[in-house]
């Protein structure tokens, strides 16, 4: 499943990186966190790696 906004692709991929262990759980706030806590890898990398070209920033 796509990321619906630039902000939820941004969040995923910070998730993923924590998840992979290049950065600290305790470095994600708000949505990242959520992400981390309640979805797979496979789920984050899926959200994480749709292009961000014609997204909206924020999803309305």
């Amino acid at each position: 499943m796509p990321a619906k906004s630039q902000a939820q692709q941004k969040a995923a991929g910070a998730a993923l990186s924590a998840k992979r262990g290049e950065t600290k759980k305790s470095e994600l706030k708000g949505a990242s966190r959520e992400m981390y806590e309640s979805m797979s890898e496979k789920q984050l990398e899926e959200f994480a790696e749709t292009k961000r070209k014609g997204l909206p920033s924020k999803k309305s």
